[in-house]
């Protein structure tokens, strides 16, 4: 279950500057999407902040260890704990210009599933 967790996302690509085709790569199709009296635009994003491989490598190694060295039983109390570290739920607002490059960017939302 610890291979299966969602990835880490890249959250510097939310700079400044950074293009939106950029963004969308990283974070998905935006929630919604409005034209800014500016001319440029204004989205939400939600994305599930997950984990990076390394991280998740040695969750799944642990498990597998602790499930070898238990017969089994491990996988008893590993799946429930496991179940609850499947990310942070994150909502940002993103500003961009008319160029589409980001002008702003904010949190508007951080929840654990």
């Amino acid at each position: 279950m610890a291979a299966k967790q969602p990835s880490k996302k890249d959250l510097g690509r939310l700079a400044p500057g950074t293009e939106r085709d950029m963004v969308i790569a990283e974070f998905g199709a935006p929630v919604t999407s409005e034209a800014t009296p500016e001319g440029g635009r204004k989205e939400i994003y939600t994305f599930i902040q997950g984990y990076s491989t390394g991280t998740k490598v040695s969750r799944a190694l642990f498990h597998s260890a602790a499930d070898a060295l238990s017969l089994g039983l491990w996988e008893a109390a590993g799946t429930p704990i496991e179940a609850t570290f499947d990310g942070k739920k994150i909502t940002v607002s993103v500003v961009f210009d008319h160029d589409d490059r980001i002008v702003t960017t904010r949190t508007v939302a951080i929840v654990r599933p």
